[in-house]
């Protein structure tokens, strides 16, 4: 953990996160097998409370049982329905239960979805024609589709995906805010509580983009205004889509010199070269984020500033995760 972040924002219980049962090691699958990952049921299984979902299961399909694809009946019609059997159609039956689980999972924070499944795949899962052939544009899981229309807030993401270290990370970010956010709204939301979790957001948000940082700091300076609960609401949604866009080196570096007005005052020249140098090596693809990160927090433990101590940006997610030190 870099010297002068702050853990406080961080829970101290795992957080309850949605999985498809497979990634877990459960043999659901068509064949009555599974798709175990380690990653996920090692580390990720450390700070996640996994609440596993088998929706093809759930609907009566049995194990082991015939396998479902996507099929294109008619443009703009993609229907979910048995690979030897096309009468078993079960498009209907997953939507409902992905509205239903939507419902009923509200305390969890995010969702981890099996790749390339005709109910779970969240994106590119391919789609066919009555005749078994490639349909040309790829779809969507049945399931994953009406999960997410109807939580479009909620951090969702791919086990396959999650290989890829910046969209690891931009998931496991996601995951927490959201987190820090119901939990602020369960104890209790005002204006100037809204407030303060915005400015201790502020740098984590100017990393994805300033155009979201703008947007969002005028809907906090316009709580006060209007109704509570209706800001609040568009402030969340607003939030948590600006942040599914993930922050490159370009928005880091940003952030990295905004920080570096509060040492102003306090570096002497070299020390400022200093800083520049390695902001530009990481920003040039040279040194991962945490290299800055600890200089810059040395220089904070010197010289302590009550705004910046309080950022989120500093320690987003547990520091075990090792998210900052890809290179």
């Amino acid at each position: 953990m870099p010297p002068n972040a702050s853990t406080a924002h961080l829970p101290e219980h795992r957080i309850p996160v949605g999985i498809s049962s497979c990634l877990l090691g459960e043999e659901v699958r068509y064949d009555a097998g599974h798709k175990r990952d380690p990653y996920i049921t090692g580390t990720l299984s450390e700070f996640f409370e996994f609440v596993p979902v088998c929706p093809e299961v759930a609907i009566g399909l049995g194990v082991p049982r015939e396998p479902i694809h996507l099929v294109r009946s008619a443009p703009g019609s993609v229907r979910v329905v048995g690979t030897h059997h096309p009468e078993l159609d079960v498009t209907e039956e997953l939507h409902a239960y992905g509205r239903r689980m939507a419902r009923e999972l509200g305390d969890i924070h995010g969702y981890i979805l099996k790749r390339a499944s005709p109910s779970c795949g969240m994106e590119r899962v391919k789609v066919h024609t009555p005749e078994g052939q490639p349909a040309g544009k790829d779809g969507h899981g049945a399931y994953a589709e009406a999960l997410i229309e109807a939580r479009p807030e909620l951090p969702v993401e791919e086990e396959g995906r999650l290989g890829d270290p910046t969209l690891r990370e931009n998931f496991i970010e996601r995951v927490f805010v959201h987190h820090r956010w119901r939990t602020l709204e369960t104890e209790g939301l005002t204006p100037g509580k809204l407030v303060d979790f915005h400015s201790r957001h502020k740098l984590l948000v100017m990393a994805h983009g300033n155009e979201a940082y703008r947007t969002l700091g005028r809907m906090v300076a316009a709580a006060g205004q209007g109704d509570l609960a209706t800001t609040a609401r568009d402030y969340f949604a607003t939030l948590m889509a600006a942040l599914r866009r993930p922050a490159d080196r370009k928005g880091h570096a940003n952030v990295l010199y905004h920080l570096m007005g509060y040492l102003k005052e306090h570096l002497d020249p070299g020390d400022k070269a200093e800083l520049v140098e390695v902001v530009e090596s990481y920003r040039q693809g040279y040194v991962p984020l945490v290299v800055p990160l600890t200089l810059f927090n040395h220089h904070f433990r010197r010289h302590p500033h009550p705004y910046v101590a309080g950022q989120v940006y500093l320690q987003p997610h547990p520091a075990e995760l090792m998210l900052r030190n890809r290179p």
